[in-house]
């Protein structure tokens, strides 16, 4: 497969899972406002953290503006200017997916071309006004159900093992994220009441997609440190750093298996990175995970992550022509 079809298979995998989490943690979090009694600032400030766009946001519109629900959730659904913005993500999954349309099937081209006209759409604008929470599940769903067909509708070969790999890193970059802002939210305002603490984490734990999986795997009180292990080692959770790591490791052999079987092949140095990685999440023990504890390991995993990623586009895709215009803050610099 030629470089160019790799590239655009690569960021339309990561495009259509940064406009899924995106979208998620903006309902979660609009819900957690509502119902949280927490200052505004507390629940808003975060997210613009998490998508890495602080700088951006606060040359833009003001530090002050931090806690405005209204402007924060503007910046982040449908400013062009913004680079992780839903409707930038979804145009730019949409450029990527037209690039590549003899890979993909059609039912793929359609999900992610409808949605690109939606949310463009005088529609769009009127759920934003008057149902937000309607509007995330419904780009919820269709970058959910883009996800479930391209397993379901592609022959299972090289467009989309670069497609996965490209969804994969992605979401351990956007897990990492969400839990590392959360804790250092926690830790820098002290403890909050019991109840409300628990609240945060359940709140993290749906933005992630895990409530119900980490209710049925953790019995008893849910803390810092057992969403903490959950999030980062959990083998079994789909969206966890541990799980995330080894089957990008998985897709990032079966490309380079493709190509030779030599120690040298093109994405050698990333694979080496990816099995690294493994291999030292596999060294940290569960309740070591609290406190600072947890920016060190998180710090690490994204930087770790972010370096396979560049490895991937340097070696597989013609030496770092990617397209990463969106590319957040490091974790160091967001904290």
């Amino acid at each position: 497969m030629i470089a160019r079809v790799a590239d655009h298979c690569f960021w339309l995998g990561r495009y259509i899972e940064r406009a899924e989490s995106t979208a998620r943690v903006l309902q979660v979090t609009g819900a957690l406002a509502l119902d949280a009694e927490l200052p505004p600032v507390r629940c808003w400030y975060p997210v613009v953290i998490v998508a890495g766009q602080e700088a951006d946001f606060v040359a833009r519109h003001g530090r002050a503006s931090l806690g405005d629900a209204d402007t924060v959730q503007r910046y982040l659904v449908s400013d062009e200017d913004n680079p992780v913005s839903l409707r930038r993500s979804v145009a730019a999954a949409r450029e990527n997916a037209r690039s590549i349309r003899e890979v993909l099937s059609l039912e793929v081209w359609q999900v992610v071309n409808e949605l690109h006209v939606f949310l463009g759409s005088d529609e769009a604008e009127a759920m934003f006004l008057h149902d937000r929470d309607a509007l995330y599940a419904r780009v919820q769903r269709a970058t959910q159900l883009g996800l479930g067909l391209l397993r379901s509708t592609m022959l299972h070969d090289a467009p989309l093992d670069y497609i996965w790999l490209g969804v994969l890193l992605e979401r351990v970059n956007q897990t990492g994220r969400m839990l590392d802002v959360q804790y250092h939210a926690l830790v820098a305002e002290g403890a909050p009441h019991p109840v409300l603490e628990t609240a945060l984490w359940l709140s993290l734990l749906r933005a992630c997609s895990g409530f119900e999986a980490f209710m049925k795997r953790n019995r008893g009180k849910v803390t810092g440190a057992s969403v903490a292990a959950f999030l980062i080692l959990e083998p079994r959770f789909p969206r966890s750093v541990t799980y995330c790591t080894t089957s990008a490791r998985q897709r990032l052999e079966a490309i380079c298996e493709g190509q030779g079987d030599s120690g040298d092949v093109a994405g050698s140095a990333a694979l080496s990175r990816l099995v690294a990685l493994e291999r030292w999440l596999a060294t940290v023990p569960p309740d070591s995970l609290q406190g600072a504890r947890v920016h060190q390991v998180l710090t690490h995993v994204v930087d770790e992550a972010q370096a396979a990623c560049d490895g991937v586009m340097s070696e597989l895709l013609g030496q770092g022509q990617g397209k990463d215009e969106a590319a957040p803050a490091s974790m160091t610099q967001s904290q």
